[in-house]
């Protein structure tokens, strides 16, 4: 009888455990058919942590409950994306019914009560929110900047006027180190200016033929860059703009130019005269500046753009395998989260590359409203050496956004709507919901490319 009672005992004690078991089972079968229903094109705000736990957890569950009910972003599951999951104060997870619970801000809160549910609201002023820039006041002033958090800080947004000097720390022009800040740009600023003397300001008569026709290339490109904004249809823009391509061009003979770059050169243009000028970019007149400092100016954007494709070289060497590479990446990827588009494509006939290679190649410049470019672009140039592999993610959102509206077009109708994506009333919320789809499934798939699939 007393065994009898004993097990009787134990029973009823497994019970509760096995029930807990049961339930933690069954909230993370429905987290995951939330977050499999969200990535049907449905956007979803924030970064994201998938973890398998109940609503309420406290200390007895908590030492019952399996280590291995947690998958959350670790460094090695995302490289450079995932430590923008580290820089926030409140990380996200989604639960059911898509609620969002606020995270406390240390890995040991697992065992904190987490009962009081908040929506995430609009991401559309992160940039300008006064407690991100407080920090990045203080990272800035320090003697030398911390590159690793600055991109942590940058990833999500910076503010307008922090940028131009974010965007030259990031790309490794300015050196981290305040005290050799100024003599390094006036050293780089002056060797453009020898080169621009060097190759641009010379005869056509010391060009070799296809220099002649490269520089007639550019002259033609530059009125055609960005035709929708007017500050680019002045002259004097666009003759910076020739300036830099063919000075860029000529030094780097591997790619030469390619149609495509002329567009990577604005968001520097505008970011770096936005130090001069006032109001927005339609109220520009570069004529309004000195010839100095439109000579930085050019130098800057010379120099961040060289940083930039330094990064992507062989996205614009001959045949552009680069880019190519992408593109069936970005296919493959596409097949993985919504089977049924990309079966429905392939059922068209389309192929990813008549309307894909020019999103990698003009990096959407010429699919969204320009004035959410440079915010895109804080985002870019905060992956660094991980941009070309996270682009497949950014453009795989992005076009995901019309899923249900893709799966009802024939093949005619496809091209003409992937070639001229109706993103014109777009503001930073759309944009921002692309930028949080993006980092989710490069949580999801980037190290572990069979996650969510069947």
């Amino acid at each position: 009888m007393k065994n009898s009672g004993n097990d009787s005992l134990g029973a009823e004690d497994r019970q509760p455990k096995e029930s807990t078991i049961s339930n933690l089972d069954s909230r993370f079968n429905q987290t995951l058919k939330n977050v499999q229903g969200l990535l049907k094109g449905r956007s979803i705000p924030g970064k994201v942590l998938l973890t398998r736990r109940a609503d309420v957890l406290d200390s007895s569950s908590v030492s019952d409950q399996p280590s291995n009910y947690s998958r959350s972003l670790s460094d090695n599951d995302t490289g450079t994306s995932n430590h923008i999951a580290k820089s926030e104060e409140e990380d996200l997870q989604i639960i059911n019914n898509n609620s969002i619970v606020n995270k406390s801000k240390s890995s040991t809160s697992n065992t904190e009560d987490l009962t009081k549910e908040v929506q995430k609201p609009i991401m559309g002023a992160r940039a300008t929110d006064s407690a991100r820039v407080m920090k990045f006041t203080t990272l800035l002033s320090g003697t030398t900047i911390i590159l690793d958090k600055l991109r942590e800080l940058a990833w999500s947004g910076i503010p307008p006027y922090m940028r131009p000097n974010i965007w030259r720390l990031l790309l490794g022009y300015a050196p981290p180190n305040s005290d050799r800040k100024e003599g390094v740009l006036r050293r780089k600023r002056l060797e453009y200016l020898d080169s621009v003397a060097q190759f641009y300001d010379v005869p056509d008569t010391e060009r070799s033929d296809d220099e002649i026709n490269m520089l007639r290339q550019i002259a033609v490109d530059c009125p055609r860059t960005v035709p929708d904004v007017a500050f680019f249809q002045q002259a004097q823009v666009q003759k910076s703009l020739e300036r830099i391509l063919y000075t860029w061009a000529i030094r780097h003979p591997a790619s030469g130019y390619v149609q495509g770059i002329n567009d990577l050169a604005t968001p520097f243009l505008v970011v770096f005269l936005s130090e001069y000028l006032e109001g927005g970019v339609e109220k520009w007149s570069i004529s309004d500046l000195s010839p100095d400092k439109i000579t930085n100016i050019e130098a800057d954007c010379y120099w961040c753009l060289s940083k930039l494709l330094d990064g992507m070289q062989d996205h614009y060497t001959f045949a552009q395998p680069g880019i190519q590479r992408l593109v069936f990446k970005l296919k493959e990827l596409v097949r993985r989260i919504d089977e049924p588009v990309s079966r429905h494509m392939e059922e068209q006939g389309l192929e990813f590359l008549q309307f894909a290679f020019r999103w990698f190649n003009c990096l959407l410049i010429r699919e969204i409203p320009f004035h959410l470019v440079t915010r895109l672009w804080d985002t870019y140039l905060a992956e660094g050496d991980s941009l070309p592999d996270f682009l497949v993610y950014i453009f795989a959102s992005f076009l995901l956004t019309w899923s249900e509206e893709l799966q009802k077009l024939d093949f005619q109708e496809l091209v003409m709507f992937l070639q001229h994506v109706p993103t014109q009333n777009w503001t930073h919320q759309e944009l921002e919901m692309v930028l949080s789809r993006a980092f989710m499934w490069h949580s999801m798939f980037n190290n572990s490319p069979r996650h969510l699939i069947s």
